[in-house]
């Protein structure tokens, strides 16, 4: 089988793009949510570093540049802040029923998460996370 090699000669590292991406997914998540359980806030500006990171990690594992990792990086900044949302709702609605975040988790629907996103979402933290794909688009093209 024919290695790909990059114009400089250097093989060409296509698969590590999935790794890089999930790693970064899975710290963003824990990241946010610690920080928007520990304040009370949502921190909505968040999403727009997770839209970059998406970006970064998609170009720094080797995935070809154009739609194809432009889409990618907008999914998962799209799956980030609707698991942070329902993390930090059921971290707050766990902790009055004496459960821990992730206990919580699976318990709640995705109408009472979205209804309490919408609560406690400032309209700065909504703008910040309706921008954040787009931005997510931009970078990882």
């Amino acid at each position: 089988m024919p290695r790909t090699l990059h114009s400089h000669g250097r093989p060409r590292r296509a698969w590590l793009w999935l790794p890089l991406l999930l790693l970064a997914m899975a710290t963003a998540v824990v990241a946010w949510g610690a920080l928007g359980l520990a304040s009370g806030r949502q921190h909505g500006w968040v999403a727009l570093l997770v839209a970059l990171e998406s970006g970064l990690m998609l170009r720094l594992g080797g995935m070809r540049p154009g739609w194809g990792r432009a889409v990618a990086a907008a999914v998962a900044t799209v799956l980030v802040v609707v698991a942070v949302q329902w993390a930090i709702a059921a971290g707050h609605i766990g902790a009055q029923m004496g459960m821990a975040p992730w206990q919580a988790l699976p318990k709640m629907g995705p109408r009472f998460v979205l209804t309490l996103s919408q609560l406690a979402n400032t309209r700065l933290d909504l703008w910040c996370l309706a921008l954040a794909p787009l931005l997510a688009l931009r970078a990882g093209r």
